[in-house]
């Protein structure tokens, strides 16, 4: 299969934080999409720009050549790729699926017989770069999938990534994304920690950032989610229940390879502390409330201090 904008007709399902970004990059690189969302308004911008919505998943893939899916939790991706309606249940052969879901290693595995046995591919490109890289199109993408089908789909990941790379059969897209929670989750507390210590020593916390940002203790959430924290913003680009959804799947991994675990263990029962406190449905960067409230100090208060 040849991919461009002219011939190659794309499915998408799945239209949240990430997935409107990235499936509106490829509208806006000419082609034809037709897309699926349990909540239909969530398509009007899309559909405004030239997007087809359709009722179901299996209505996507009869439609398509390419199928991008992008949901909340694994049992979102069976349903979607796998239920009765789903989207495999409908493809012609030498259908690609692309499940950018962050998601099980073991259901990336699983998707792949069904699809092999209609003469189908299912590849796992999992990302990392938040709302912003969705929006921009810089997203680290980490796939998974036989050679031919991933090198296949290249072009359409350069339009919705920068860092774009094959880590090896299907469920290793996966695997490597359960290393990027893993290092994010940890370092999150640093972060959090770090911005408390600030503010309750009295300092000026964007001169802090200004001296701590481009050296040693530099890194992405530093520079992309402590400001954000600093100005109350708490608005998703990554969803606190997703998030401890990703660090429960790479914690059920570690234990099948018996590996421990401790730093990660601590972040998914601090980020469950974040979500017992209400803020399941806002961003990872709420991590901050949990940990001011530990301390019996209000964010707010903390941060005019």
């Amino acid at each position: 299969m040849e991919i461009a904008p002219s011939t190659t007709k794309i499915g998408w399902i799945g239209t949240g934080v990430m997935g409107q970004s990235m499936c509106s990059h490829l509208i806006d690189a000419g082609y034809s999409v037709t897309l699926y969302t349990r909540t239909p308004s969530k398509a009007d911008t899309l559909v405004d720009k030239g997007a087809t919505f359709v009722r179901s998943p299996i209505e996507v893939s009869q439609a398509s050549e390419v199928v991008f899916s992008i949901v909340g939790f694994p049992e979102d991706v069976e349903s979607v790729l796998l239920g009765e309606d789903g989207a495999i249940a409908g493809c012609k052969p030498g259908t690609i699926f692309v499940d950018m879901t962050t998601s099980r290693p073991s259901l990336a595995e699983k998707i792949a017989a069904p699809a092999s046995s209609r003469t189908a591919f299912a590849d796992d490109a999992p990302g990392s770069g938040g709302d912003l890289g969705a929006r921009n199109a810089t997203r680290s993408i980490m796939i998974g999938g036989d050679p031919e089908p991933v090198e296949t789909i290249m072009p359409l990941l350069e339009l919705m990534g920068k860092t774009l790379v094959h880590q090896g059969g299907p469920g290793r897209g996966q695997h490597t994304k359960m290393v990027n929670q893993t290092l994010i989750a940890s370092g999150m507390i640093a972060v959090c920690e770090a911005l408390l210590y600030a503010s309750k020593a009295g300092l000026d916390i964007q001169t802090v950032l200004k001296s701590v940002g481009s050296g040693a203790a530099g890194s992405w959430s530093l520079a992309n989610l402590a400001p954000r924290m600093i100005q109350g913003d708490f608005d998703p680009g990554f969803f606190v229940e997703h998030f401890i959804k990703d660090m429960k799947i790479a914690l059920e991994e570690a234990a099948a390879m018996n590996l421990a675990l401790p730093g990660l263990a601590l972040a998914h029962q601090l980020y469950q502390a974040v979500a017992a406190q209400g803020h399941s449905k806002d961003g990872t960067q709420a991590l901050i409330l949990a940990l001011a409230q530990l301390n019996a100090t209000p964010w707010q208060t903390v941060q005019t201090a």
